[in-house]
């Protein structure tokens, strides 16, 4: 246990908490107390933060990502193309990473998360050319080194072209020697318990671009090992068609044949589901990532949300790749998914608190964290505050309206597991020049040529 003294956040300007009007107190990585109004904490000898100039959420938390695509951002081979000819335009740049170049392209990824008051990420990565087995280890190095909560996904490929895949033979592998490293990283990364900092679920990319034999054999090793299941499902009307023409059946009734449709995996996209495959996807305990900015950039369509809830499927949020989102800053994904949904359902079922809410509290049942994304008693001291002193938010009245409305883009302060992660809008020791220098130089070298 910590012998550092609780800190009692006090007096925000407002905070996403019920009860909670003269702030919280943390100690030891946890929540213990929620002051009211005309309150004071009950606990004992704490320092003081004051956040009168904060609005307090809690921290948000990314459900989809893939970090090594900072690297090719705007690059004109992909510009104006859907996502299979996207991809293939992509592949041949991506397989050119090495370790240098992804530890470069995750710091970028996760920094930027951060700063936009992430206190969670996943990443999907499945590109894994020659040189870069131990691409799931250098990104827990990296989050690590800054602080940051993670679940990462040990991905996979092994459809290649030659099998009728869309992917390379370069950046594939074989089934044997992707279940090998998947149990290798999660007996080596893989933490338990309520206070994990680094996680590890299984993930093979599409049912495009990995074997039938592979996806039975991940759930079942998924199982085995007690961790959590991801992959892309249901982005595009080609995927339909690829599984009707592949396999004899639409996307989720194959998800299904290959063990995959239980309240161990969470799903990214989910955009066309017919109503009885989300009533399905509820009582499984599926959860889906949706991720506004990349559909809207890549004209996928749009994730029907309330239908989804309706139906009884947890919604989570997230950034996608940075190849199909160009950024990676949570706070303007949560305000992006409340545009597209408010213009999809009215003013009266789609409000700034929904979308928080899928950054939050949604993202926390795909991760399967119960104790994130909420500020309570006993829940993880995972926070994001945000000053409202920037043109942007001159004038507001509701102050956590406005962080989604006026468009934040930038936390002041982000507190993980109850230490600082990010102070006065910056992450400490890291030297954001020279880190843009080096990234954007190992950039030009990956699509040179």
């Amino acid at each position: 246990m910590s012998d550092a003294k609780p800190i009692w956040i006090r007096d925000p300007l407002a905070i996403l908490a019920d009860g909670a009007a003269r702030g919280i107190v943390i100690k030891d990585g946890r929540i213990v107390e929620l002051v009211p109004a005309g309150g004071t904490p009950a606990t004992a000898d704490i320092a003081v933060f004051d956040a009168g100039e904060h609005v307090v959420l809690p921290g948000l938390i990314n459900t989809h990502h893939h970090f090594y695509q900072t690297l090719t951002r705007a690059l004109p081979a992909a510009m104006d193309r859907e996502l299979f000819p996207w991809l293939q335009a992509l592949y041949p740049v991506w397989a050119k990473l090495t370790p240098e170049r992804l530890d470069l392209g995750v710091t970028v990824a996760m920094s930027e998360l951060l700063l936009s008051g992430c206190t969670t990420t996943t990443d999907h990565h499945y590109v894994f050319p020659a040189g870069l087995e131990e691409s799931v280890d250098i990104e827990v190095g990296v989050a690590k080194r800054l602080g940051m909560r993670v679940l990462l996904t040990r991905g996979s490929m092994n459809l290649s072209q030659r099998d009728g895949g869309l992917p390379p033979d370069s950046v594939v592998q074989d089934e044997d020697t992707i279940l090998s490293d998947s149990a290798r990283v999660v007996a080596k990364h893989h933490q338990r318990g309520a206070d994990a900092m680094v996680q590890i679920a299984l993930a093979p990319c599409s049912p495009f671009s990995v074997t039938t034999s592979l996806m039975r054999a991940t759930a079942d090793l998924a199982g085995k090992l007690d961790v959590r299941l991801h992959t892309h499902l249901a982005e595009t009307e080609d995927e339909n068609k690829f599984c009707q023409q592949m396999y004899g059946c639409r996307p989720l009734d194959y998800l299904e044949q290959c063990g995959w449709l239980n309240a161990r995996t969470w799903l990214a996209h989910g955009i066309f589901f017919n109503p009885d495959e989300m009533r399905r996807l509820g009582r499984a305990g599926t959860t889906v990532s949706h991720c506004a900015c990349s559909n809207q950039l890549l004209a996928s369509g749009c994730c029907p949300v309330c239908e989804m809830e309706e139906a009884g499927v947890g919604i989570g949020i997230g950034v996608d790749g940075s190849a199909s989102n160009d950024g990676s800053n949570l706070m303007q994904e949560v305000r992006a998914a409340f545009l597209l949904q408010r213009a999809r359902y009215g003013v009266t079922k789609v409000s700034h608190k929904d979308a928080l809410r899928w950054a939050t509290t949604g993202s926390a049942a795909c991760v399967g964290r119960p104790e994130l994304g909420e500020i309570a008693v006993s829940k993880a001291a995972d926070l994001a505050l945000f000053k409202l002193d920037e043109l942007r938010f001159s004038g507001h009245g509701d102050p956590l309206a406005a962080l989604v409305l006026c468009g934040a883009h930038r936390a002041d302060r982000v507190m993980v597991a109850g230490r600082w992660a990010v102070i006065d809008g910056a992450i400490p020791g890291l030297d954001v020049a020279d880190l843009i220098r080096r990234h954007s130089s190992a950039a030009r070298a990956m699509q040179a040529g």
